[in-house]
């Protein structure tokens, strides 16, 4: 590991003024808020920035509210903020949940929501678990704003649908209705999971009237699995057929491409998420049912 390069910070206050820092720094800057995966690579030697622009000053990037039904997240909100926020908890819990588990104590306290998206590693439980949640987030480029699906959002590995100059402000989650539940699972082994797999759904009159099912960790980029989705639409969880469970962890996997690394190989993976897939489907339904969960 090589000691960093020198580097110049410049705090912005507001996202139009980040916008414009980035346009007159040009590409010798970057945007920066926890910096726990950024600051790795400039160490590593793979990337070098002369400038960083620091935007957790801007209050528009902070700061957890439930509005309408819906969660918004300022994307400089850290991962510890999220574990331990009483808003989340009260109606999102899954989500609380989810992020206990997200690397270690110190990435927790210091690393941002909106900069782990941004980042768009492949390896990633809060943007699995986002997908699943049919979450979306807000871009803003000088004063100009714009929503989109975090499906959207997320276009491949380090890639986003980020304009030059635009910031993530913020992410969006919809309420989970009565009826409704949801799983993450996680294969690890170490820090960074080796698959992740989050299933939602909702019930009404014990039928999947809505299926979501989201990929990741295994191929280049998160995904949700359409096919499976829809294979799992529909079906009376009294009697679910363990063959149309098998089939929707397949084309799941299918929808992943998953491939090899030092976690494994493309095949062990691909059995992997398969197996995952029918586990968290029977955790999502359970979770939908249980006496006095937000879901039930």
């Amino acid at each position: 590991m090589t000691s960093l390069a020198p580097f110049e910070i410049h705090r912005a206050a507001s996202v139009a003024e980040a916008s414009a820092l980035m346009a007159d720094l040009g590409d010798d800057a970057v945007l920066y808020a926890g910096g726990t995966e950024l600051l790795l690579l400039m160490k590593l030697g793979f990337a070098a920035y002369g400038h960083l622009v620091d935007v957790k000053p801007i209050d528009e990037l902070a700061g957890i509210e439930a509005l309408d039904g819906s969660l918004r997240i300022g994307a400089c909100v850290t991962h510890r903020q999220i574990e331990r926020s009483t808003v989340v908890a009260s109606g999102w819990p899954h989500l609380v949940r989810m992020e206990r588990a997200v690397a270690n104590i110190r990435v927790r306290c210091t690393g941002t929501l909106g900069g782990n998206l941004a980042f768009a590693d492949p390896h990633s439980d809060p943007l699995t678990f986002l997908l699943a949640a049919d979450a979306g987030v807000v871009l803003g480029l000088g004063d100009a704003r714009r929503r989109m699906p975090l499906t959207s959002f997320v276009l491949g590995p380090y890639t986003t649908a980020l304009a030059p100059g635009e910031l993530l402000v913020a992410i969006e989650v919809p309420a989970m209705h009565p009826g409704a539940g949801m799983a993450h699972l996680r294969f690890a082994f170490h820090e960074r999971p080796a698959v992740t797999v989050t299933c939602f759904v909702e019930i009404t009159d014990q039928a999947i009237r809505v299926a979501r099912i989201a990929v990741g960790s295994v191929g280049v980029a998160g995904v949700r699995a359409a096919e499976a989705e829809a294979m799992l639409a529909g079906l009376d969880i009294r009697v679910l057929d363990p063959a149309v469970l098998a089939a929707a962890g397949r084309a799941a996997a299918d929808a992943s491409e998953p491939m090899a690394d030092s976690n494994g190989s493309a095949d062990y993976k691909h059995h992997l998420v398969t197996v995952l897939v029918g586990r968290a489907v029977h955790a999502a339904i359970a979770d939908a049912q249980r006496p006095g969960s937000m879901a039930a």
